[in-house]
């Protein structure tokens, strides 16, 4: 008992160390807030964008965007409210939850937002980062993938999971698979994005057993998020497991009735081989999501 109790402390101790680090590395390269209220309106923000994942009730993500208009009001200098800004912006244009969806005007904002981040801040490795996913979103993978190397160079402990999706999309999955393997080893309070984007990174290398376990934990944690669902039956399908990947459809159409092939994965998944967004299309109709 005294053996595991040992283990266990020193397990803490060691993720705590982690992250105390971390944080106090990061804070030595970034520029405080002008006000502590605009910081307390930055971490509630950032607390109600937490709570939207498992949900993914729109009301928290303007929950989100309401409290950072009230840090920003306060100071409008402060480059971490506009980094965390510009994600609810890509959020909602990669995911159906308001008219922001697919809207080019939204995913402009994410960028000119993310932007303007890293301009008042150029060493905060997370404005790179949200800079980096806008570019992502907007097919400039090359440029996606420069601003998280600039982020990880300002910080070699940073880590962000939309790093691996960037990763998948230009034709890089098992750099995707080492980049998030080495976050859930840093941070084990991992964001479940992180597992979805290591799903899709052993569908795309064909490990389909492999990429079961990462899909069926992101939507143990976001029962609500499509892409994952959809996912899980291409792998579903492209395993043999039929009436698994029909099952995972059922409940993905029960979410979205409008959710198709053409709709979503061949507007919004920003493939640069077109080879790969193939690979993904022939699951997704082996499992039978319609093809429009």
């Amino acid at each position: 008992m005294f053996a595991v109790q040992d283990e266990v402390a020193r397990t803490i101790v060691a993720v705590l160390t982690a992250h105390v680090s971390k944080a106090e590395i990061e804070r030595t390269l970034t520029r405080p807030p002008a006000t502590w209220r605009a910081y307390d309106y930055h971490m509630r923000a950032t607390d109600a964008l937490i709570s939207f994942w498992p949900s993914f009730d729109v009301e928290r993500l303007y929950e989100t965007r309401r409290l950072l208009e009230c840090s920003l009001t306060l100071d409008a200098n402060y480059a971490r409210a506009y980094g965390t800004l510009s994600h609810t912006y890509a959020i909602a244009w990669t995911n159906p939850v308001d008219d922001d969806f697919l809207n080019p005007i939204a995913l402009d904002r994410a960028y000119t937002l993310a932007l303007k981040g890293v301009q008042l801040d150029p060493n905060l490795p997370l404005a790179h980062a949200h800079l980096g996913s806008a570019l992502t979103w907007k097919r400039q993978l090359d440029a996606a993938l420069a601003e998280f190397e600039k982020a990880m160079t300002l910080n070699p402990n940073f880590t962000d999971w939309r790093l691996a999706g960037a990763l998948i999309f230009a034709g890089e999955p098992e750099k995707a698979i080492d980049v998030v393997r080495a976050l859930m080893r840093l941070d084990p309070f991992f964001h479940p994005l992180a597992s979805g984007w290591l799903g899709l990174a052993y569908y795309q290398t064909k490990r389909y057993s492999q990429a079961l376990a990462p899909l069926r934990e992101c939507l143990s944690r976001m029962p609500n998020y499509r892409s994952a669902r959809a996912w899980l039956a291409a792998t579903y399908a492209q395993f043999g497991f039929q009436e698994d990947a029909e099952r995972e459809v059922a409940e993905l159409l029960s979410i979205d009735p409008n959710h198709t092939i053409d709709g979503y994965y061949r507007r919004i998944p920003p493939y640069k081989l077109a080879s790969d967004a193939e690979h993904l299309f022939t699951g997704l109709r082996k499992a039978g999501l319609p093809e429009s």
